[in-house]
């Protein structure tokens, strides 16, 4: 399926709001809402929307800890990355999991009850000796900017 410009506004204001109608969906793609639905389910159909979910703010919920860890594998072998990723995929804690460039292997997204859990957690990881060398941990301080969506009409032009 070959997207157009319209697909790609679609796909930007449903990751903004999943909620909207698809009256409202279709004022804001310039569409009519017949053929703006039929659309959408093609977009699903295809793969494109993969869900709909709920963003919770978890602030209310109680006092949560977001670290970002690099980790340094010792050996570079696919069994090696593969083994590593079988282990940490397995914690519900570890958000994102990002092989990167540069001077370490995996960048981690780690959200846990505090300090404690996390250190535990690593604790953990070094002494399943999956491959790990060296890992740096970053405690989040403040988050001023976290967009829960992507600039699709910037990023794909049509």
């Amino acid at each position: 399926m070959k997207l157009d410009r319209i697909d790609i506004k679609i796909l930007h204001e449903l990751q903004k709001n999943g909620r909207v109608t698809n009256v409202e969906l279709a004022e804001l793609v310039n569409l009519s809402p017949s053929p703006c639905l039929m659309r959408v389910k093609k977009l699903q159909a295809e793969g494109y929307i993969e869900g709909y979910s709920a963003q919770i703010c978890v602030s209310k919920l109680g006092q949560t800890l977001t670290v970002f860890t690099e980790v340094t594998l010792k050996n570079h072998r696919q069994i090696d990355f593969a083994r590593f990723l079988a282990a940490v995929e397995k914690i519900d804690q570890v958000i994102e999991c990002h092989l990167v460039s540069g001077g370490y292997d995996y960048m981690m997204k780690f959200v846990t009850a505090g300090i404690g859990e996390y250190q535990t957690i690593m604790e953990r990881l070094t002494d399943m000796d999956i491959g790990i060398e060296k890992y740096f941990s970053f405690v989040v301080l403040k988050s001023p900017i976290v967009k829960p969506y992507l600039p699709l009409t910037s990023l794909f032009q049509m």
